[in-house]
């Protein structure tokens, strides 16, 4: 199933290309607000404020570098307005940089209902895309810039950075959430 490229690829059907963004760190990047969900959208349920924006410290993410992921979103906070970019693993040698090759897997789970909606792991077959290229999502293009191979890193990806108005299965207004490990880069 090809179901990753069309989550997180522009094909040239869809032509709704979205470039995916990376801070380029492995350090946690989260804003100060309280609040990521817009009033009024039918499609992002929970709306009641938490008063806090999770971190990357509050997702929990199960397994090491190579294995499946088990993302668990907590309920005790609101989901981030600003993409958060966490080394989980460190990887090593020279950080990806815009028009490098990257292989990635990865494994998606969407905030609103904290369901994985897309696994490369569970497929068996990385996804490979050209940094800086616009093949990807901005959460992406941004978020995996300078990762090191052999990183295991989680991207949380404002809806603004992802989907916005939905599509490729996606709510709109959804934040998503990666886990993502890079298999080549450079190659």
């Amino acid at each position: 199933m090809q179901k990753l490229g069309r989550i997180i690829g522009v094909g040239a059907i869809a032509a709704a290309a979205v470039a995916l963004t990376a801070c380029g760190s492995g350090d946690d990047t989260s804003s100060t607000a309280t609040s990521s969900k817009p009033t009024g959208t039918a499609a992002a349920p929970a709306t009641q404020s938490h008063g806090r924006e999770c971190t990357a410290d509050d997702i929990k993410v199960d397994g090491g570098y190579g294995d499946n992921p088990k993302i668990t979103i907590p309920d005790n906070c609101d989901p981030p307005k600003q993409l958060v970019v966490k080394d989980l693993v460190a990887g090593s040698g020279p950080g990806a940089a815009a028009g490098q090759a990257l292989t990635m897997n990865y494994s998606l789970v969407t905030w609103s209902d904290k369901k994985k909606l897309d696994s490369s792991f569970d497929r068996g077959k990385p996804f490979q895309l050209t940094l800086g290229a616009g093949m990807v999502i901005p959460g992406w293009e941004q978020g995996l810039e300078g990762v090191q191979q052999g990183a295991r890193r989680l991207l949380i990806i404002p809806p603004e950075l992802g989907y916005g108005k939905g599509g490729n299965g996606i709510k709109p207004n959804e934040t998503l959430v990666f886990v993502t490990d890079a298999v080549a880069v450079g190659k």
